[in-house]
């Protein structure tokens, strides 16, 4: 790695993190090209999808490691309300969601954290 110079802990995430997940990221883009997205299937894996994100969330909002157990407990639950109401206002966009409830939590940690 000393050959390299400073870029060898790069190279080792480039190779380690990230090549591995991006060739099953363009497989599954391969072999998905076909199906239905109103399939029974997609919408009960898309289902699965949300509902495990809405577990990770909740249990981040309710017992918070490290640093964000800092943040006060009223700040992360707004941040969560403030994502739902984003969710629905773009009409059930996940990712209108979290990004509307991080950049919340990012405020109220400024604001009040």
């Amino acid at each position: 790695m000393n050959a390299l110079g400073g870029l060898g802990p790069y190279l080792v995430l480039l190779l380690v993190g990230f090549l591995p997940t991006e060739i099953w990221r363009m497989f599954g883009l391969i072999v998905g090209r076909g199906v239905d997205e109103e399939s029974e299937v997609v919408v009960w894996v898309r289902a699965i999808a949300v509902a495990v994100l809405a577990g990770v969330i909740a249990k981040l909002t309710l017992f918070p490691p490290g640093s964000l157990a800092g943040v006060p407990a009223a700040v992360r639950v707004g941040s969560v309300m403030t994502g739902l109401v984003g969710f629905f206002l773009a009409r059930r966009s996940v990712f209108a969601g979290v990004a509307v409830g991080e950049v919340a939590l990012f405020t109220g940690v400024l604001l009040w954290g």
